[in-house]
């Protein structure tokens, strides 16, 4: 199963999430996230084997309870690009408050599944939520000149959980499906 481990966008944002993602309509290549299954990856794990999964399940646990993180609020603001202004491959949208538990959260979850053996992260994490993938360049000026015109703020989410997340891919896209969930400390 192809594992990865999250916080997820609440439905109350999916309009405003939809809303932003409208404003970038009319960049040819650019592939957009369904807003329903929006949410902020902490950790890409890839393909898990099923005798494995036991584990993994464990490493979140651990990970939630050593981080420490109490529930908190997510301000979701701004725009940025990776890897690049030049090179565009992901639009997304900014965390600003709630980015040092998202960090922390992150932190916690990478070192208990590195102990397993999955690769560690090659990259800063940079708390954001894809927005949309960019197929060819053929927008790409469309994009940046919104990323640097724009600081949407879309709206205020609360965390409490960490999810553990199944993505099967389709012919439509990534399908997810939470197979597990982790509540923050109280």
């Amino acid at each position: 199963m192809r594992l990865f481990v999250s916080v997820d966008l609440p439905e109350s944002l999916v309009e405003p999430v939809r809303k932003l993602q409208a404003e970038f309509e009319g960049a040819d290549g650019l592939d957009f996230v369904d807003p329903a299954q929006t949410h902020v990856t902490l950790k890409f794990l890839g393909d898990v084997a099923e005798d494995e999964y036991d584990d993994v399940v464990a490493a979140c646990e651990r990970a939630v309870a050593s981080s420490r993180v109490a529930p908190f609020d997510a301000e979701l603001e701004g725009l940025g690009v990776f890897p690049s202004m030049d090179y565009i491959s992901v639009l997304w949208l900014g965390v600003t408050e709630g980015a040092v538990e998202l960090a922390a959260l992150h932190d916690a979850v990478e070192r208990e599944t590195t102990e397993l053996g999955f690769e560690p992260e090659e990259h800063d994490f940079t708390p954001h939520v894809t927005l949309g993938r960019m197929k060819h360049a053929g927008g790409k000026e469309l994009v940046q000149d919104l990323v640097r015109q724009r600081t949407p703020e879309v709206g205020t989410m609360h965390v409490e959980e960490v999810r553990l997340t199944e993505s099967t891919l389709t012919h439509e896209g990534p399908e997810y499906e939470t197979v597990e969930r982790f509540e923050l400390g109280r």
